[in-house]
């Protein structure tokens, strides 16, 4: 009997609920902000994020935070979210790299191997984690950055008093809807760690770049910040962001020397 009472249930819930064809598409999602009430749908992040030919070189990157939502106020609202207020309309600058890759890995093993086909485009992340971390922190707020040299989706970031930001990106997804648009989303899971305690969340950073007749790139971008399943509130939030921050980006291209 029970048996059969799950199957009618099931179907109920199936009408009430359909399932969707298909994901919805980064572009969508985007333009869904600030209604954002779950995690996108993402593949598994093993490989690198690959961008397009047009993203590779140095640039300059100006960043402002437009504005940031808590969704769940005020019973919900999660470390540092008043503190960032101070950067909304404030431009903030770093430079940023995107180079050629002529290896991949097989994270499986501990090899990496040739690529034989034409080398990706992907991120100095270690270069590019520094840099932005130093541009909200302060030349004197971050000692270093250091990327598995096995898996680029894991880096740590030191800062004084021996603490540590460590950053393990676990799925990842990219669109690119015209020759000129690149659409990227991630989900990492971080870690806060001091001498007296740990902090666990999951973040969503969702991109989209648009490269310009100049040559320059604009971009808008969306973080999203999940509770842990470890944090006390996680059950009150569910699924649900608990921070939303949206920011305009954009890149100037520095001249090789």
């Amino acid at each position: 009997m029970k048996f059969f009472l799950a199957i009618i249930l099931t179907i109920f819930f199936l009408i009430s609920h359909p399932i969707p064809s298909q994901a919805a598409s980064l572009k969508e999602r985007l333009l869904q902000y600030p209604q954002w009430t779950t995690k996108p749908t993402l593949k598994e992040a093993k490989e690198d994020l690959i961008y397009p030919d047009w993203m590779e070189g140095t640039w300059k990157v100006s960043s402002i935070l437009v504005d940031q939502i808590a969704p769940l106020a005020p019973e919900i609202v999660t470390p540092g979210f008043e503190n960032s207020r101070q950067y909304i309309n404030q431009p903030i600058e770093f430079e940023v790299r995107f180079q050629k890759n002529h290896t991949y890995h097989n994270y499986k093993s501990f090899l990496p191997k040739i690529a034989n086909k034409k080398a990706s485009i992907v991120a100095d992340r270690e270069f590019n984690s520094l840099n932005i971390a130093k541009a909200y922190l302060g030349g004197q707020g971050v000692l270093k950055v250091k990327v598995d040299p096995n898996n680029p989706n894991r880096q740590i970031i030191f800062l004084p008093e021996n603490r540590q930001i460590i950053y393990s990106i676990t799925k990842r997804d990219s669109q690119t809807p015209t020759p000129h648009q690149f659409i990227s989303s991630e989900l990492t899971q971080q870690m806060f760690r001091s001498e007296s305690s740990i902090y666990l969340n999951e973040v969503e950073t969702t991109t989209a770049y648009q490269l310009l007749e100049s040559g320059d790139i604009k971009a808008q971008q969306v973080t999203a910040i999940y509770l842990s399943p470890k944090d006390p509130q996680y059950f009150q939030a569910a699924r649900s962001p608990v921070s939303l921050y949206h920011y305009e980006l954009q890149l100037a291209k520095i001249a090789s020397p």
